[in-house]
Formats: C-alpha cells, sequence, structure tokens
C-alpha cells in the first residue's frame, strides 16, 4: 500500500528534527534581511514586495539562510495575499502567480544549495524543508492588529476562512513540505485555518504560531488553553508554537505550551525590538544579540522546543549561532563552511 502524501511529509519532518539531533532550525528575518541588501519595503505588502520588485533577492536570502545553517526555510508570503495583489492593479491570476513563485524561490534556493552540498565529506548540513508562510488577517491589514487581534466586529469566522481559503490551495499547489500560519492573535482565526484544512482536507502537515505581547496570554488577551485545545482535536496542525514574539518571553511560554499539549512545539521570536504597526517603525528597546540568542537557545531546546529559529530583526548570523550550538551539544560534526556555497547567479 502507498504511503499517503501527508503521511511522507510528516515522516520527513520529524526525520530532520532526528537527524538534527532533536532541535531543527528555522531561518530568521526575511524583510530585515531584505533590507539589509537595500531593498525599501515600506509598504502594506512588505517582503512580498520583492515578489514583484526584485524575486532574485528573494533567492539570495533564502540562500543565506541556508549557508548560516537553517533546517528549514520559510517562504516570502507572510504579507502576500490575493486582496492585497488586486489592491495593487494585479488580477487575480498574477497575483496567484506571485504566491506559487514564493514557493518556488524556496524549492529552487533549497535544491540548488543542496545539490552543491551534498557530496562535500562532513558537511554539517541537512536537507532543508520549505514552509510556505500563511500570515494573519492582521498581516494583511498592515495596521499592527496581529498583535492585538482586534479585528473588529464585522469579522467573523466565515470572512477569516474566506480571506484565507484560495491563498491557502495556491500556496498548497505549489508544492511546500509543510505550512506556517504564523502570528495567529486569537482564538476565531484559530478555529477559521482549522477549519480550512478540513474543509480544504490539506495532506501536508502544518504549523500554527501565536504571538504574544505579555508572555502569558495570545495577543488577544485570550488564554493559550483555548487556543490549543481546539488544535489538539485536530490531525492537520502537527506542531505549534509562538513567533515575532519578545525573547524574554519564550522560556515561560514553551512551559506553558508543554502543558497544554503534545504536539511539538516551534519558537522562532523577534530580537526583542517592539514594531509600531501604526507608524511603521521599530520602537528603541533593549534586544537580544547573536551571543544571547546563542546561549537562550540551549535552554529552549532544553526545555523541550523542537524547532527554533528568529522572526523579525534576526538574522542568518543568528541563525548561525544557533545552529552551532545545537550542533555543539549533540555532538553531531561542525565542520564551518566546507561547501563551496551557492553564488546568487548560480540559482
Amino acid at each position: 500500500m502507498r504511503m499517503g502524501i501527508k503521511t511522507q511529509k510528516v515522516l520527513l519532518l520529524e526525520e530532520l528534527i532526528e537527524k538534527a539531533g532533536g532541535c531543527a532550525v528555522v531561518d530568521g528575518g526575511f524583510a530585515t534581511q531584505l533590507e539589509k541588501h537595500g531593498a525599501s519595503i515600506n509598504d502594506p505588502l512588505w517582503s512580498a514586495l520583492c515578489l514583484i520588485k526584485n524575486p532574485q533577492l528573494i533567492k539570495k536570502v533564502h540562500l543565506e539562510y541556508l549557508e548560516a545553517g537553517a533546517d528549514i526555510l520559510v517562504t516570502s508570503s507572510y504579507q502576500a495575499t490575493l486582496p492585497g495583489f488586486l489592491s495593487r492593479g494585479l488580477s487575480m491570476e498574477e497575483g496567484e502567480r506571485l504566491l506559487q513563485k514564493s514557493v518556488k524561490l524556496a524549492l529552487e534556493a533549497r535544491d540548488k544549495f543542496w545539490e552543491a552540498i551534498e557530496n562535500v565529506p562532513e558537511h554539517r548540513y541537512n536537507r532543508a524543508l520549505v514552509a510556505a508562510s500563511i500570515g494573519s488577517y492582521g498581516a494583511y491589514l498592515a495596521d499592527g492588529s496581529e498583535y492585538s487581534g482586534r479585528y473588529g466586529s464585522d469579522v467573523n469566522l466565515d470572512k477569516l476562512k474566506d480571506f484565507h481559503r484560495r491563498r491557502l490551495q495556491v500556496l498548497v499547489e505549489a508544492g511546500p513540505d509543510l505550512l506556517a500560519f504564523e502570528t495567529i492573535p486569537n482564538k476565531l482565526e484559530t478555529q477559521a485555518c482549522l477549519e480550512l484544512l478540513d474543509e480544504e482536507d490539506i495532506q501536508i502537515p502544518s504549523w500554527i504560531c501565536f504571538s504574544s505581547v505579555d508572555g502569558e496570554h495570545a495577543a488577544s488577551g485570550e488564554s493559550f488553553k483555548e487556543c490549543l485545545d481546539i488544535i489538539n482535536k485536530s490531525n492537520k496542525v502537527n506542531v505549534v508554537g509562538i513567533n515575532c514574539t519578545p525573547p524574554h518571553f519564550i522560556e515561560n511560554l514553551i512551559s506553558k505550551f508543554r502543558e497544554l499539549t503534545e504536539k511539538p512545539i516551534v519558537v522562532y521570536p523577534n530580537s526583542g525590538e517592539v514594531w509600531d504597526g501604526r507608524d511603521k517603525r521599530w520602537l528603541p528597546s533593549k534586544c537580544f544579540g547573536d551571543g544571547k540568542f546563542e546561549h537562550y537557545a540551549a535552554r529552549w531546546r532544553d526545555l523541550g522546543a523542537k524547532l527554533i529559529g528568529g522572526c523579525c530583526r534576526t538574522t542568518p548570523s543568528t541563525i548561525q549561532a544557533i545552529s552551532k550550538t545545537y550542533r555543539d551539544l549533540t555532538g553531531l560534526k561542525t565542520t564551518g563552511r566546507q561547501g563551496r556555497g551557492v553564488k546568487e547567479g548560480e540559482a
């Protein structure tokens, strides 16, 4: 009997975690790195603007994270939505092609990098998986509401499902290894994601990540127990966790999640800086440097997180520090950058 697609993909994820010594490394801040390379993304489409203007830069950033040791690439589709593209004057077909491109660019970068590295003796890399990013409704609004969950009284379950449905379909058809629902702020959107996965009979694994502004509750103020109780009933969601949340909250949140679910936990916090969604700027605040990430990521692993990376304002050097820490902890061979790597022009 042939193994189902979902079973195959779930096994790929489980095997990756095992090969990584029990904790796989997710990539880091995407928009941060695009800006470092000169991209202007002060736009409602945010990093998705590069899908239109500079797709090769997206591939370049993926390659930088692979070189840094990322085991999972998250696509550039976080703020790529069909309503967002339509508002820019693109057709539905053009918007769908851009969503597909976000997955294609990550797959191409992964395959090219692996082709270059797999025959290098004693290399330190795993063949990465690609997670298609699905940002929350608040990310589309671009008003900071993914950090509050306050969508207004006119936003109900059906509206959220209608908003996410076609994007979900297009991203799945593009062939990623898994789905990443990110910065989900409330129970309502959690329920919408779960119902969509069932209604569309999605056959690849997925994770749902929440944001938190106080280290105790979902961004909406609802308890994580309320959100995780409904996730625990679903066999479509394989991993749960936290993203784009200050790193000093992560230890407590991992412990809380371990009490509330048996599903593997993923965490990829931001640097600790605070984003002002209305004024579109980072507010001055104390943040984690790579050295702190290196130290605390080992503690997060020991607490039980199975996938760890970075979100806004983290960089490939952050991911390299995390990756090196895990390989040192597990005794996996750390040989430095033995591979010849992949230049942007080769991808």
